[in-house]
């Protein structure tokens, strides 16, 4: 008997000792176990905890492909969920999962819920989090941009290049760093300038930790390095947290070849006409024999 056929099994009795329970799964790999009874609970791992005050409200499902929504609610607090967390972005489409558990037999149990952290809206010392379904998915545009330069994110399954590859990547801890969003290092050598522009900051240590931000510019000044984000991290990097810095492309044709060496995986159309092409008039030119006009 599966855990929600024990479960259904307990309910028909007309005498059921059942609680809520929700996992919450951040991108950066910690998971946090909730439940609104009013002791801890552990299953497949995880450790479900009373005091966060954390509840949700009930699901609003659909049939078909519509969006199955919900509210969690609850007390920032720094033993749960902290309002800086928040404010990093620490929580954004975090992975969310909830069941209905019999609390005397955790075995008997049913997932009720599944999807991924909307919008969070905090006041007054609490959070109030929007739940989307799985289906929340369906509602984002796929397909490939017919355009000049390449659509593939680089490292990704179309582009395929080893981010790894030495000399593609910056192992470095924090010198100086300005607003969270401008980090100076003495000196950086083996680069060009402007070798990480576009790229990534990735920070792997500190109050940090697991924050990103995707590279602006790449800059010398004398001997000294500075790279510059585009925005400011949500948390304090601190002189001495470790840093990846992963260089940058410009989604060219020519820099796909000669900085890469990964053409053959070039995910653009650099060769398709201009608006200026497509809609000049027709050639003055004497020679009108269907040949192409790009000489």
């Amino acid at each position: 008997m599966t855990g929600a056929e024990a479960l259904a099994a307990h309910l028909a009795t007309g005498v059921s000792t059942t609680c809520r329970a929700w996992a919450l799964t951040r991108r950066d790999g910690v998971v946090m176990g909730f439940t609104d009874h009013d002791r801890a609970l552990a299953f497949e791992g995880i450790a479900f905890r009373p005091e966060t005050g954390m509840s949700a409200r009930a699901v609003t499902a659909g049939t078909g492909l519509a969006v199955d929504n919900t509210e969690a609610l609850g007390a920032l607090s720094d033993a749960a969920i902290r309002e800086e967390d928040i404010e990093a972005g620490r929580y954004d489409g975090a992975g969310v999962r909830a069941w209905i558990v019999n609390w005397r037999d955790v075995a008997q149990r049913m997932v009720i819920f599944a999807g991924t952290v909307g919008d969070i809206r905090r006041a007054g010392g609490a959070f109030e989090a929007e739940l989307r379904g799985l289906t929340d998915a369906l509602n984002v545009p796929l397909g490939r941009v017919y355009q000049t330069r390449c659509s593939a994110v680089l490292g990704d399954r179309d582009c395929t290049f080893d981010l790894d590859t030495p000399g593609y990547v910056a192992e470095r801890v924090a010198e100086q760093v300005t607003q969270n969003r401008v980090f100076r290092f003495a000196e950086m050598a083996g680069f060009d300038e402007g070798w990480f522009r576009h790229g990534v900051l990735k920070v792997q240590g500190g109050a940090a930790r697991g924050l990103q931000g995707m590279i602006k510019r790449d800059r010398m000044e004398g001997a000294a390095r500075v790279i510059e984000l585009w925005h400011p991290l949500g948390a304090a990097v601190a002189p001495g947290d470790a840093l990846r810095i992963e260089a940058g492309c410009d989604k060219r044709r020519e820099t796909c070849q000669v900085k890469f060496s990964n053409i053959l995986n070039f995910q653009g159309f650099p060769d398709i006409p201009g608006d200026d092409w497509v809609i000049t008039d027709p050639s003055k030119s004497p020679r009108l024999d269907g040949g192409s006009r790009r000489g």
